[in-house]
């Protein structure tokens, strides 16, 4: 059964906490799909990761770039997985209707944005109903923390 947390941004932005999610899953030597809610989103999360950290570099495209089977992070508006991801992303507004064939499934939302918070909330009552094991992070001082 596919592991599904969600992550609560309270302290940085996704520019900032979803590349070293994405540099553990390469060193667990993982794919990765990212999905967003707009082509504009994408776009601009592809040019942030090209330029997030001068001494890091995540390989990744999409569907401007090519190739998703070179990719292992795959940024996309739709939840096809192109590039053989085992990790899904789902971030401003990117959905999926099926978390099953991926092992984790990482909800990450604005929690400055009371439409996302809301917006999360419903996906996590819809995917408790549906009998998923859901957990809980925030950002702390210290990174995540595990809440209950």
């Amino acid at each position: 059964m596919t592991e599904i947390g969600f992550y609560h941004l309270t302290r940085s932005g996704l520019e900032q906490a979803l590349p070293q999610l994405l540099q553990k899953t390469m060193e667990a030597e993982k794919r990765a799909l990212i999905v967003l809610g707009t082509p504009d989103r994408v776009q601009w999360l592809n040019d942030q990761l090209w330029t997030y950290d001068a001494a890091s570099w995540l390989p990744h495209g999409s569907k401007k770039d090519g190739d998703p089977e070179l990719q292992p992070i795959w940024l996309d508006t739709t939840d096809e997985n192109a590039n053989g991801a085992q990790f899904l992303f789902l971030a401003d507004g990117g959905v999926t209707s099926d978390v099953s064939s991926f092992e984790r499934c990482f909800d990450l939302f604005d929690g400055r944005d009371e439409e996302a918070v809301a917006s999360a909330r419903t996906r996590w009552k819809s995917l408790k109903d549906e009998g998923h094991d859901l957990t809980y992070w925030q950002q702390g001082e210290r990174g995540w923390e595990k809440k209950a």
